[in-house]
């Protein structure tokens, strides 16, 4: 790669963003994924202190959320408009390198 140049590793950045919604996911499960769990922690101390976690989490969950969806909307914006860049150049250069028409003939 050369310093003049933007290189982006779209396929990169598209995994990126699909992660980054997977987490998102699962932070949205945690619940769940605790009450899963319920039966197998024993103590009904621990089951307490989860549930005391999962909802003092809220606040910080949903800053989280908002920032990580907030990223995997902006990388799934840069995909989208290098793709679309990407495709108008490569139309250009098609349409730049066919025969033009010899003028003159009636």
């Amino acid at each position: 790669m050369t310093q003049d140049r933007l290189a982006i590793p779209i396929d990169l950045l598209e995994d990126f963003a699909h992660r980054l919604g997977s987490i998102v996911s699962r932070l949205d499960d945690t619940k769940a994924a605790f009450q899963a769990f319920e039966e197998d922690l024993g103590d009904g101390s621990v089951v307490d202190a989860l549930d005391h976690f999962e909802h003092n989490w809220k606040d910080g969950r949903g800053d989280i959320h908002k920032q990580l969806t907030g990223l995997g909307k902006m990388a799934n914006t840069v995909v989208r408009e290098m793709r679309k860049v990407d495709t108008d150049l490569a139309q250009q250069l098609a349409k730049s390198t066919q025969p033009q028409p010899q003028g003159g003939a009636q």
